[in-house]
């Protein structure tokens, strides 16, 4: 069965910095593209960022870093310079190979996270 959970998620003050976990079992993330969306109160989900070649979304560029390690079988989403704008639950998604290239957009998913709720407030 696949499988992926993230942890990390928290309160954190503006300014501030989390790194998102995303663990997968059942299947191998190096077979698949990851994608990070986030869904905010009254909002739909947007895709944050993505890899295999890594994208982010303008609201982000500079300060989320998306990364991997083959070797966990799991995917990271380093949170730098919080804003009060980035509270929303954040989850991970495994999209599929025959993409040419990973997609912001929840195209092509093969498997969802629970999500994690991130908070920036002070």
């Amino acid at each position: 069965q696949q499988q992926l959970v993230e942890s990390g998620g928290g309160l954190v003050q503006p300014g501030g910095s989390l790194r998102l976990s995303c663990a997968a079992s059942g299947f191998t993330l190096d077979y698949s593209h990851i994608v990070w969306f986030r869904q905010a109160p009254g909002k739909e989900r947007e895709g944050v960022s993505c890899m295999t070649n890594t994208k982010y979304a303008d609201s982000v560029k500079g300060r989320f870093t998306i990364s991997r390690d083959s070797a966990k079988n799991t995917a990271y989403l380093q949170m730098n310079s919080l804003k009060p704008e980035d509270t929303a639950v954040y989850y991970c998604a495994a999209q599929s190979i025959l993409l040419t290239d990973c997609s912001l957009s929840p195209t092509a998913i093969t498997s969802w996270g629970q999500g994690t709720q991130v908070t920036v407030s002070s």
